[in-house]
């Protein structure tokens, strides 16, 4: 089990906000880990530029053309750089299976909805929380899973409910969550790095 220094890869598609709270608690030492690569599929990634200014290296692999190739680079990369624990933020590709396998259990993605009632293929961003407010529940969540070959499935880690309010909209609830994902994914990692939260094995990844 991961215990302890947590050696981190971010993965991200965009801004990759979790990614850059997670990096800014390490430098401040609110969190025992090193932030070792972050790799996006987009050449113009705009967390690149937090990055860069960070001091963590980047790296772009496009894996439309050749998804395969793609999942050998991504996998042989984050080896390369030590990676331990791999963070999704924000990182709109399914993983392929040489990822998959090498770090089964340390692949984390943070959901913006109630799992498994609002994951799956297609629920991201806004879609989640449009499906939220249309079901009428009272609360929704942010969830900390572990990632396998199919979307949104892998086992939970960690969740924190957020209400919805009464008048709420897709939008207001959206932007309510984005605030609280960031400092919810840093608090999961501290209790990983304590020791407090067990990452799930290989075996308990078999679907």
């Amino acid at each position: 089990m991961i215990s302890r220094g947590l050696k981190i890869g971010f993965l991200a598609s965009g801004n990759g906000s979790s990614a850059e709270a997670i990096t800014r608690a390490i430098a401040d030492g609110g969190l025992n880990a090193e932030a070792r690569l972050l790799v996006s599929n987009k050449k113009d990634c705009a967390a690149f530029a937090w990055a860069a200014a960070a001091g963590v290296p980047t790296l772009c692999i496009p894996t439309a053309a050749d998804p395969d190739a793609a999942d050998a680079r991504l996998e042989a990369a984050l080896a390369d750089h030590g990676v331990d624990v791999v963070v999704l933020s924000g990182y709109l590709r399914r993983l392929g299976p040489k990822t998959l396998a090498r770090y089964a259990g340390r692949l984390l993605n943070i959901h913006p909805g109630p799992l498994p009632q609002f994951g799956g293929e297609g629920m991201y961003g806004a879609r989640v929380h449009r499906a939220v407010i249309a079901a009428g529940v009272p609360q929704s969540a942010i969830v900390v899973h572990a990632v396998d070959e199919i979307y949104d499935h892998g086992p939970e880690l960690a969740r924190t409910a957020v209400p919805v309010a009464p008048g709420d909209t897709a939008g207001t609830l959206e932007a309510r969550v984005k605030a609280l994902e960031p400092a919810f994914f840093v608090a999961t990692l501290r209790r990983i790095a304590a020791g407090e939260l067990a990452l799930p094995s290989p075996g308990d990844m078999k679907t």
